[in-house]
C-alpha cells in the first residue's frame, strides 16, 4: 500500500471509529473529574532539580519546568526576524506571516502533506514535516530560506530528546518511533509500537521518559529515553478515544493530553502510569499550550471554534473564548511576548491571532488548505523538544 493510501485509510478508518462511537457511554461520562496539577510558581534559584537524563542541561527550577521560556531570547535565535510559519497540508505549502502586520509575506513550496513545522533542539533550524512526502525541509528561520529536503519515512510529527542526541520521528503510518540523530537525521533505532497513529509527545521533568499518544487506536505509551524503549502501554477509558497533543505541567508532576473525540483533556500522573481521568473542555479538544508565566494552559476546541483556558493553581477550567463566526482552532504557539496565541483553522485555511488578555480576536488571516501544525518563532527557552516549539 502507498505511503497515500494508507495514510487515507487510517484517517477514515479514525473517522468511522469516532463516528460509530459517538462520545462514549454514560458510564463513561459519569466518569468525568476536574482535577489538575499543584499550582506552577515563578523561577526561583534556591530550587535544586534531581539529576535529569545525562547529557541533558539542567532544570532551572524544580516547581517550573518552563522557567527558561520567559525573559530574554536564547543568543542564538535573537537576531532571527519574528514570524509565524504555517504548514498548509493540502497545498503543500508554508505559509510565512509577520506577526507585527498580520501579513502574509512569503509562500514556500514543499513536500507532499506538510503536517508541522519544528525547531530543532539546538533553535537553529527549522524542520517542515512533509509527512506523504517521506521528507523534511529545513528552513533557516534567519534569513527564510529554504535549505535541503532529507528523505525521513513517514514524518508526522518530530522531537528532540532533552539531551539533544536524537530527533524522534513520529512515524504514525509506519507504526514506529524512529530515533534519529538530531543533526543528520541518520537512522539510529526504530522501535514497533502496538497500537495505531502515534502522533504526539512530551517528555518528563527529567528526561528519563516520554508520554505519547496512538490516535487511532486510542492509546498512550510510555518510552524510556535512554533505552529507547516502550515500557507501558494503556487503553484509554472512553469508546472512541482519539488522543492528540500532550503536554507536561508546570511543576512535572502531570501530563495531559487533548482527546478530539472525549472532548477535553486526560490528567495521567505519568510516573506512575495509572489511568487517566478526564476534564472535559469542549468539542474536538486538540492543541495544549503553556501561557509564557506558566499559569495557564490554553487547550484550542477544534470542533467547536473555541479555546478554553486552564488554571494550573485553581486546577479547574476558568475561561472560555469563542471565535466570532465560529472556526476550527488547531496548532499553534504563544508569541515571544505571551501576547498572542497564534492557532490554524484548520478547516478554514486561516490563522487566528488571539489576545491572551481578553480573548479577543485580533486578526484572521488566509492561508493555504489545511493549515495545521504551525511554529511561532523564535520563542524563549534553551533548547526545543520538537513539535510546534516546546521549549525548556
Amino acid at each position: 500500500m502507498s505511503p497515500s493510501t494508507k495514510h487515507t485509510a487510517a484517517l477514515l478508518g479514525g473517522v468511522l471509529l469516532a463516528v460509530l462511537t459517538g462520545c462514549g457511554t454514560s458510564a463513561e461520562k459519569a466518569n468525568v473529574q476536574a482535577v489538575g496539577s499543584e499550582a506552577a510558581r515563578p523561577a526561583e534559584t534556591d530550587r535544586v532539580a534531581p539529576p535529569g537524563l545525562p547529557g541533558m542541561p539542567p532544570v532551572l527550577d524544580a516547581k517550573d519546568v518552563y522557567a527558561a521560556d520567559r525573559g530574554k531570547l536564547s543568543p542564538v535565535v535573537k537576531d532571527f526576524p519574528s514570524r509565524v510559519y504555517v504548514p498548509n497540508t493540502n497545498s503543500d505549502t508554508v505559509t510565512v506571516i509577520d506577526p507585527a502586520t498580520y501579513k502574509v509575506i512569503k509562500t514556500i513550496k514543499v513536500g507532499r502533506q506538510p503536517q508541522h513545522v519544528v525547531p530543532s533542539w539546538d533553535l537553529k533550524t527549522l524542520w517542515v514535516n512533509n509527512d506523504i512526502g517521506d521528507s523534511l525541509t529545513a528552513i533557516d528561520p534567519a534569513t527564510g530560506k529554504t535549505g535541503p529536503t532529507v528523505p525521513v519515512s513517514d514524518p508526522y510529527n518530530l522531537y528532540f530528546t532533552p539531551d539533544g542526541k536524537y530527533a524522534v520521528v513520529m512515524a504514525s503510518m509506519d507504526r514506529e518511533l524512529v530515533f534519529r540523530d538530531a543533526h543528520t537525521m541518520k537512522t539510529a533505532k526504530a522501535v514497533p509500537v502496538h497500537c495505531s497513529g502515534v502522533n504526539h509527545a512530551d517528555f518528563s521533568a527529567d528526561g528519563r521518559y516520554f508520554i505519547v499518544s496512538c490516535e487511532f487506536s486510542g492509546e498512550l505509551l510510555k518510552v524510556d529515553t535512554a533505552k529507547m524503549e516502550v515500557v507501558g502501554q494503556q487503553k484509554l477509558p472512553f469508546g472512541g478515544a482519539m488522543p492528540q497533543d500532550v503536554k507536561l505541567s508546570p511543576d512535572g508532576g502531570t501530563f495531559y493530553i487533548a482527546d478530539m473525540v472525549a472532548d477535553g483533556i486526560w490528567v495521567l500522573d505519568g510516573k506512575k502510569f495509572t489511568t487517566p481521568k478526564l476534564l472535559r473542555t469542549g468539542e474536538g479538544a486538540h492543541g495544549l499550550y503553556v501561557s509564557r508565566d506558566s499559569k495557564e494552559m490554553y487547550i484550542s476546541n477544534r470542533g467547536e471554534g473555541s479555546i478554553s483556558v486552564f488554571d494550573f493553581a485553581q486546577r479547574k477550567l476558568t475561561k472560555k473564548w469563542r471565535l466570532p463566526g465560529g472556526g476550527s482552532p488547531d496548532m499553534g504557539g504563544v508569541s515571544a511576548d505571551g501576547k498572542v496565541l497564534w492557532l490554524s483553522g484548520r478547516y478554514n485555511a486561516e490563522v487566528y491571532a488571539i489576545d491572551t488578555a481578553t480573548g479577543k480576536q485580533l486578526a484572521r488571516i488566509p492561508v493555504g488548505s489545511g493549515p495545521h501544525g504551525l511554529a511561532v518563532y523564535p520563542q524563549p527557552g534553551r533548547y526545543s523538544l520538537g513539535h510546534t516549539g516546546v521549549f525548556r
